[in-house]
């Protein structure tokens, strides 16, 4: 009896020193995710076809030097059917899975990052944590404001660098879609700039409602097509 509590207590014992090691115990790497960094991602749950809940990023430079290691609650990565995560062993993921993304997000010159952390988006869809660098921290500083962006509409939003905007998607219902732009004020933050709703509620019609601020001011335009004309010209 005696023998039996001591090699409970040795195995208790082993447990306790060996417990942290299981979790975030499956490893998956993201190369060259950028022209400066790649990435390794510790997941504490992988499944059949699936990873998700709370994970550990550790991003690498071109040295390979660990930059930053960052936190998500639930980072969800739709894994590839040939793709069969092992405790303990690598395995890398791509670009296209979309697990990171990195970016110049508020346009000022560096890359920023954005995190998956779960399906808070439109209709369920994808939403990120974001992170912008701080040069004066020389660290990746979370933003509230892009978070926000990037968990409310249809997966993250499209950065378009040339006319340096940001724009999110949506609908509602249906057949109610929405596209809202925003343009980026140093120092003050996002300002939406322009919306677009195209309603095709309506089986014969498409009506396009388009607002844009010009000057400070809101102006709107509305068009309406017939759904042979509107999917012909789109």
């Amino acid at each position: 009896m005696n023998m039996n509590i001591l090699n409970y207590y040795r195995s208790l014992s082993a447990f306790i020193l060996l417990g942290p090691l299981c979790f975030g115990q499956y490893q998956l790497e993201v190369k060259n995710i950028s022209k400066n960094y790649s990435a390794v991602i510790h997941s504490e749950n992988c499944f059949e076809g699936s990873c998700k809940g709370k994970s550990t990023v550790d991003l690498f430079n071109n040295n390979n030097t660990k930059v930053q290691t960052f936190v998500s609650d639930d980072l969800v990565i739709d894994l590839k059917p040939d793709q069969k995560p092992r405790p303990g062993k690598m395995m890398t993921l791509t670009d296209e899975q979309r697990s990171l993304i990195i970016d110049d997000f508020n346009f000022d010159g560096t890359e920023d990052i954005a995190i998956r952390n779960g399906n808070m988006g439109n209709y369920h869809s994808a939403s990120y944590d974001v992170y912008v660098f701080n040069s004066t921290r020389m660290s990746f500083v979370k933003s509230k404001e892009l978070t926000d962006l990037a968990s409310n509409g249809f997966d993250i939003f499209d950065v378009d660098s040339k006319r340096k905007r940001l724009i999110t998607s949506g609908k509602s219902g249906c057949c109610d879609i929405f596209t809202t732009e925003y343009a980026i004020i140093p120092n003050k933050g996002l300002d939406r700039v322009f919306e677009k709703e195209v309603d095709m509620t309506s089986e014969d019609r498409v009506k396009v409602i388009t607002k844009e601020k010009i000057n400070n001011k809101w102006v709107t335009k509305t068009k309406v097509y017939t759904s042979e004309q509107y999917n012909k010209d789109k």
